[in-house]
Order: C-alpha cells, then structure tokens, then sequence
C-alpha cells in the first residue's frame, strides 16, 4: 500500500521508510510545538509564572528534534540523490523544520515576559492577546494538518488568513501604544505585551511560510501572488498629546 504523505512507493523500501521517519519527525515537532504555544498562551492568561517555566524548559525538545530532522534530511540527500517530488519533500522537511523550531522559540519567549509581567499589576489592554494566541493557534494547527495530509487547498487558507492575524496585531499594537501615552507608568508591562503580541504575529508568519511549501510540495510551483499583509504598525503616527 502506498504512504500517504509520500504519495507513491519506491522500488528502494529503506527509502520509503526512511522518508516515512523523516515526515513523522517533522509532524511530532509541530505537535510539541502547538503544545508550547498553547501553554504559554494559558500561562500569559492565568499569570502562571509555573507554567511558563515549564514551557521555557521544554523549548530544547523542539530544538533536538529540528537536529535530528536536519540529520536525516542531509543523509537522505547524501546517499539517495533524490529527484523531483522526492527532493521537494526533503527541501520541505528541512524548511518546515525551520519554521517549527523559530515557533518554538517565540512560545518560550511569550513565556519568559509573561514572567516578568506577573511582577507587575494587570494591563487592561493584555485581554486582547487571548485572541492574537487563539488565531495563531489556529493558523498552526490547521498549517500542521496541511502538511500531514499533503493538502494544498488547506494551505492557501492558512496563507491567506495571515491577514486576519495582522489585522489583529495591529490593532493591539495601536491600542497599547495609546495606553502607555495615557499612563506612562504602563510602559514596562506595555512594552512586554508588545513584544508577546510580536512573538504571535511571527508566528502567524512562520506558519504561512510552511503553508507556501506545502503547497509548493504538491504543486511543484509556487503560491501565485503577493502574499497579503494586515500589519500596518510600521506607518502608525504618534498620536498628538
């Protein structure tokens, strides 16, 4: 029977097996991975300074599976001198693996401010990072199925909700800058829900790149258009006192 994330069988079964391995290892760091966003969007939530240390913790579990990834990819290239679709799924794996690891890196980083938030009282305008992580989170897990199914459909709505998720940005983005000119005394924990609401928004980012090349996987050609975007934060005027 044929793999159906391969899409067809070789006459070399190690290959297929080793493909095969490769594309689970991708598919388990996009699962930790949505697990640590999930986590640090909680623990920004609930001012849980416990869990956010978890999830800081874990971070290296994406970064040795990205290794491994990288390890097998080289070694497939190496020895197997794919061709065509097969070498699409390697140079995928490798870019997807990528994408991933930079996920994880943003979770733990919404992780250590929301630490350093919960030394000070709460930000009225932090209720607006719930929906930046719910969207995110969306885009991730919806990104993540495209590419287990090899579903190129599924994946151009990933790329093109990006804009939603800039939309969103920018608009908590606008409303904390306010907020600190209003209050000055806000500007630290201001500045670190800035920063997470950055975090969310690359993520929205890496997971649309993974969307272009799952579809690049199936299609052998690239996404056709300019990729939409929502962020207008770099033409926001300082609003006059």
């Amino acid at each position: 029977m044929n793999d159906p994330h391969i899409g067809h069988e070789h006459i070399s079964k190690s290959y297929d097996v080793e493909l095969s391995r490769l594309i689970d290892e991708i598919v388990r760091m996009g699962r930790i991975a949505a697990e640590q966003l999930a986590s640090a969007a909680d623990a920004m939530a609930l001012r849980d300074s416990e869990l956010a240390s978890r999830v800081i913790d874990r971070d290296h579990a994406i970064d040795a599976l990205e290794q491994e990834v990288s390890h097998d990819a080289l070694r497939l290239l190496a020895l197997r001198q794919p061709i065509a679709r097969d070498l699409r799924e390697i140079l995928t794996a490798l870019r997807t693996a990528s994408d991933i690891e930079r996920i994880g890196d943003y979770a733990a980083n919404m992780a250590k401010r929301s630490i350093a938030l919960n030394q000070t009282a709460p930000v009225p305008p932090a209720a607006a990072l719930p929906q930046l992580a719910a969207v995110a989170g969306s885009l991730l897990s919806e990104v993540l199925v495209a590419y287990r199914q090899r579903d190129a459909a599924l994946a151009r709505q990933v790329w093109e909700r990006d804009e939603e998720l800039d939309r969103l940005y920018t608009a908590t983005f606008r409303e904390l800058l306010t907020y600190m000119m209003e209050d000055p005394r806000q500007i630290t924990p201001c500045t670190h829900l800035l920063f997470m609401a950055k975090n969310l928004e690359r993520i929205g980012d890496h997971a649309t790149n993974i969307a272009e090349n799952v579809y690049f996987l199936v299609h052998g050609a690239p996404l056709v258009g300019e990729r939409r975007k929502g962020d207008t934060t770099s033409s926001v005027v300082e609003p006059k006192a």
